[in-house]
């Protein structure tokens, strides 16, 4: 008995991967919806791969569109829960977290909304935790290096220098540190 038999006549998988390619629009969803299924992505992510699978422009603009319109791709979504989520597990300041949805294709109306929902006192609150995480492991070190070292770790991050400085004299202060050279620096 033939492979085809077995299977009610019609063709292997292996078969069917050998096959004609399947037209554009069919490949571009299928790998839309292939790359939609482990982490959500942005309309000019999805864009991006298709180009790169060589799918004509017209094609994948259609089905781009058509995913927009069922709610499979929402940029808007994708830059508010990008925010919220990176904001809490790595500590971003809304710089750096602007500068990440940028680099995903986000428009910057939407960067805008989405940072917004940081107000400043909540960036200032996480500024401080991060700092009090690594003020411990900086113990022992003189003054200088841990000032340079705990603006540095909030300045990668995306904190102003104020903040930053700001931050860092507090949870010095707090500590027993004498912080008082940078006083007036940055002004309260």
């Amino acid at each position: 008995m033939t492979r085809r038999a077995e299977n009610g006549g019609g063709p292997s998988s292996s078969e069917a991967e050998q096959g004609p390619p399947r037209d554009p629009e069919e490949r571009a969803r299928a790998v839309c919806l292939r790359l939609l299924t482990g982490t959500p992505r942005t309309r000019k992510q999805l864009a991006d791969a298709l180009r790169r699978r060589e799918i004509p422009e017209e094609v994948a603009d259609h089905v781009l569109s058509r995913f927009e319109d069922v709610g499979l791709i929402d940029d808007t979504a994708f830059a508010d829960a990008w925010v919220e989520s990176r904001h809490h597990s790595r500590g971003l300041a809304r710089r750096a977290l602007a500068r990440e949805l940028r680099t995903r294709g986000v428009e910057s109306g939407v960067i805008e909304r989405a940072v917004e929902q940081l107000d400043a006192d909540q960036e200032e609150a996480t500024a401080r935790a991060l700092v009090d995480r690594k003020l411990r492991a900086t113990r022992g070190l003189d003054r200088d290096r841990r000032i340079r070292r705990l603006a540095g770790m909030l300045a990668r991050k995306g904190y102003g220098e104020g903040l930053a400085l700001r931050v860092v004299r507090r949870a010095l202060e707090e500590e027993g540190e004498d912080a008082e050279f940078l006083e007036g620096y940055p002004p309260e």
